[in-house]
């Protein structure tokens, strides 16, 4: 790493994080979990297999339209686990608090995160609170760490895309960042733009009984959006992968906003989406199980997996020409997680 100092671009989830954590971290954290890159880690464990993720919030505001910051800390740990096929079990979670926050902001929170874990099917197993001074930090920030059982036979990883795979998403994109960054900057894009976060686990368990076995790889699309989170899953699988634009889900609201910001959809932050890479037998009877789950009503086959240039993302436009994706480059929005 050529850089001396950390920038926001090292947390945007883009190529600056990868160089970060590839650079630095796996150079000093030694683990055959951790050294597969998934959401989460999954080990041996008394007979049985175990997933762990640990992860830390600090989106600001606290409160945007659709959820906070303590029903976003549940949804994005649950997510992580569901994203290897583990059911999640049990999270933790720690506060760090900020002198002046309100007990009225932080009880309002703690409610939400309550109830987003009990919607989930999970429990708090253990917590920790620290109060730091005035301008330590950014209001409130939370801390998790979850568990989950993974089933016996299931590898479901982001190595493990094949070609001939089908790339399926389970809805509209960008609808997370747009609106985080319309709560934090006071932009007003229309009373139906909302965070789409949500717990994911029960989508993923109807994608794995539907595909019965032939599920590959599971990603949530969070910080640097569905282009950053598929030229991972290229990258990690070495393979090469066509997604088809005119597929692509976008809501009316998000697609106004990010033409008025000079964004770009397919690079902002999801919080309740999916990407499901699934053998071709299974594609159909896979798409059709996520549409009829409340959380997968919009779900498309969006691209494909093939042998030729592997690691690299080719988007064929809706006008007939070809564009490559790359990852994430700098910081294109304030924190979303």
């Amino acid at each position: 790493m050529a850089d001396t100092r950390i920038l926001l671009d090292h947390g945007s989830g883009g190529r600056a994080t990868h160089e970060l954590v590839e650079g630095l971290f796996l150079k000093h954290l030694e683990g055959a979990p951790l050294e597969r890159l998934d959401d989460s880690g999954v080990f041996e464990l008394l007979g049985g297999r175990l997933a762990i993720t640990t992860d830390c919030y600090t989106v600001q505001p606290v409160f945007f339209p659709g959820g906070d910051i303590g029903s976003l800390a549940v949804h994005g740990t649950v997510n992580d686990l569901a994203m290897v096929g583990a059911r999640p079990l049990a999270i933790t979670c720690g506060f760090i608090i900020e002198e002046g926050f309100t007990r009225a902001d932080l009880e309002r929170i703690t409610a939400s995160l309550g109830r987003a874990a009990k919607e989930a099917g999970v429990f708090i197993a253990a917590g920790d609170t620290k109060v730091v001074g005035r301008g330590q930090a950014d209001g409130l920030f939370i801390t998790t760490s979850g568990v989950g059982l993974v089933p016996d036979g299931l590898d479901i990883s982001g190595q493990n895309a094949k070609p001939g795979d089908a790339v399926i998403l389970s809805g509209t994109v960008g609808d997370h960042g747009v609106a985080v960054l319309a709560a934090r900057e006071g932009f007003f894009f229309g009373e139906d733009l909302k965070s789409d976060s949500a717990s994911l686990n029960g989508l993923v368990e109807a994608i794995v009984r539907a595909a019965k076995g032939s599920v590959h790889t599971l990603r949530d699309p969070t910080r640097g959006g569905l282009a950053t989170t598929i030229c991972e899953i290229a990258g990690a699988s070495n393979v090469g992968i066509n997604l088809f634009e005119a597929a692509i889900p976008v809501a009316r609201e998000v697609s106004s906003a990010c033409e008025l910001l000079g964004l770009d959809p397919l690079y902002v932050a999801n919080e309740g989406k999916l990407i499901a890479v699934v053998a071709p037998e299974a594609a159909d009877r896979t798409l059709s199980a996520m549409k009829a789950h409340p959380l997968g009503r919009d779900a498309v086959i969006i691209g494909e997996v093939h042998a030729e240039e592997p690691g690299e993302v080719v988007l064929e436009t809706a006008i007939g020409g070809k564009r490559a994706l790359a990852m994430l480059e700098g910081e294109q929005l304030p924190r979303i997680c």
